[in-house]
């Protein structure tokens, strides 16, 4: 294999691998392995384009000639094997360090490091927690001792970790904007839409402190929480995050980081998408001014009479690509049109001025929908009913199913009880059953109707975000005490996040997160000493497109010592 370099017609030289080889007429002849990238892509990344390839290259070459050979191994059943010797290795962090290092997060430990004086080193502490988030989530002390399972075991202390935390959140603002500005060169960011949402984390302690607080639980849990809000590009990337105590109101969270992305990240212009969590008016005016436009949703239940009035009127609904104006009330009564439209998405809009900001309300109706709210009262009825009987209610959290029990005080003969009676609410049901099926979207943008239900459909993606976080990376509950700590945890939460995204966008998205962690996860090596590494995982279609997007294969019979070593260097290089 060898460098060739091609120059394009707008003057810049494009990097080739090539190999020479002959055809069936056995005729020489060439082909392009890989392109590593222009001289302008190489040069952000490698400070001598040409001397980086040619060793890039010489390294292909050499592993090349090594696999080549027949590698013979013998094994006694008579001899013991060494004491605490570790033969089994996990590797599947190699397809996370590829992405690691190619968003530079080593060069900003490296810049964060020239600013302190320490003796650890800070890159190998940061990927390490990164990859044990996305492995093997556990504790600080679990992630170090599960690190050295790993083929590069850690050059680092237990108590060293905790000092790196102090500094990681002390340098959280630059790791955050660092990482944006990096991450255009490694992957195409579509951030002209910017979704935002909040979720909380519980911890093991019923002491409340300056972050630790008690707050409104999304898994009611009786414990003190932080809360995290988190901006989500349109791809599902995320881009930024912050840390507030866990009383914080959800909707003062989202000015303060929209003003950080806008100082730190050099974005000015964009549409913000929020759940009706962060809909405030105040937040909707600050999105709309200096080129910036929220869509958002609303709760019917909480507009003025007058708007909730023209929302649910049955009349006056379209559907796109069509020209009819349908009336939902005889939809509704005809058995035929309920079926004929049992799946389609109903609209009306209507313009709103509301102290000043106008805006679009965008109102849609779906009969499935409808019978998704009514299956999901059915159930909530049900289980205020238990409540009755076991003596249970609860306080009356907007959603929970205690809001349909009310207090009786009179008798059924109209006389004052001797003591109030629980009993199922039927006005609250009738009142919530009102709006079964309808769902409100405002917004400042003049846009196509299905262009606006389209992105704000995709909001998902950030619950889902926050679904990983929480369960497969196992985020909370978290054990550790001091603020700064706390705040790095999460940090390191976020990074991982951001590479598995990555990881999962570069697969196409055509496998689950549980394909790809389970693969990741499985992929260990039984170690032949002095002379390689043996595969002990599946050759999956996933292991295939996970070696493809990653520029390196580990699914040989066996691998060379000087090979692996080889990987190693690949997975720590950047290719564009």
């Amino acid at each position: 294999m060898y460098l060739c370099k091609h120059t394009a017609k707008n003057g810049n030289t494009i990097y080739y691998v090539q190999k020479k080889f002959r055809d069936e007429n056995g005729k020489s002849t060439s082909k392009n392995i890989e392109t590593l990238g222009s001289y302008d892509e190489l040069k952000k990344l490698h400070d001598d384009p040409d001397a980086w390839a040619k060793e890039y290259i010489a390294s292909l070459n050499k592993a090349e000639k090594e696999a080549s050979r027949s590698i013979k191994v013998s094994y006694s059943p008579s001899k013991q094997i060494n004491i605490d010797e570790k033969n089994s290795f996990d590797g599947g962090y190699l397809f996370l360090q590829k992405i690691y290092y190619e968003l530079g997060l080593n060069k900003i430990c490296k810049k964060i490091s020239k600013k302190y004086k320490f003796e650890y080193d800070l890159n190998d502490i940061l990927s390490k927690l990164i990859y044990g988030r996305i492995l093997f989530p556990g504790s600080k002390a679990s992630t170090f001792e599960d690190s050295r399972r790993l083929l590069e075991g850690p050059e680092f202390e237990q108590h060293d970790i905790y000092r790196a935390l102090e500094v990681l959140n002390n340098e959280n603002d630059l790791i955050q904007s660092e990482l944006y500005k990096n991450s255009k060169d490694v992957i195409s960011r579509n951030d002209s839409i910017l979704y935002y949402d909040c979720t909380n984390f519980f911890f093991e302690t019923e002491e409340e402190d300056e972050i630790r607080k008690y707050g409104v639980s999304k898994e009611h849990r009786p414990n003190p929480i932080v809360q995290m809000g988190m901006f989500m590009d349109a791809d599902g990337i995320p881009l930024a995050y912050n840390i507030n105590p866990g009383n914080t109101s959800e909707q003062t969270t989202l000015k303060p980081l929209e003003k950080q992305i806008m100082r730190d990240f050099g974005k000015a212009q964009f549409v913000i998408c929020t759940d009706s969590g962060m809909s405030s008016l105040d937040n909707r005016k600050f999105n709309a001014i200096q080129g910036r436009f929220f869509i958002t949703t609303l709760s019917l239940k909480k507009v003025k009479e007058y708007q909730r009035n023209w929302a649910l009127d049955p009349k006056g609904w379209h559907l796109s690509g069509s020209d009819e104006v349908f009336d939902l009330e005889n939809i509704l009564a005809s058995a035929e049109l309920s079926s004929r439209y049992y799946d389609a998405i109903f609209y009306k809009e209507n313009l709103y001025n509301n102290d000043g900001l106008n805006e679009r309300y965008v109102v849609t109706f779906s009969l499935k929908y409808k019978n998704y709210m009514e299956q999901v009262r059915a159930r909530q009825i049900n289980r205020a009913i238990k409540k009755i009987e076991n003596g249970t209610v609860s306080r009356k959290r907007e959603n929970d199913p205690s809001r349909y029990i009310g207090q009786c005080y009179f008798t059924d003969d109209g006389t004052i009880a001797e003591n109030s009676v629980e009993e199922i609410d039927t006005d609250a049901i009738a009142n919530d059953a009102k709006y079964d099926g309808f769902y409100c979207v405002t917004t400042n943008l003049n846009a196509d109707v299905n262009m606006i239900l389209r992105t704000n459909a995709k909001r998902w993606e950030i619950e889902e975000s926050f679904r990983i976080m929480k369960t497969d990376f196992r985020s909370r509950p978290v054990y550790l005490q001091r603020e700064d700590r706390i705040r790095a945890h999460f940090l390191t939460c976020f990074l991982a996040l951001y590479i598995y995204r990555i990881l999962e966008k570069r697969l196409e998205e055509k496998y689950t997160t549980d394909q790809i962690l389970d693969t990741l996860r499985n992929m260990k090596f039984l170690r032949v000493r002095g002379e390689g590494f043996i595969p002990l995982y599946t050759r999956t279609e996933i292991t295939d497109a996970i070696h493809t997007i990653s520029h390196f294969n580990t699914d040989f019979e066996i691998i060379p010592v000087s090979s692996m070593k080889n990987i190693y260097k690949i997975s720590k290089s950047v290719t564009i």
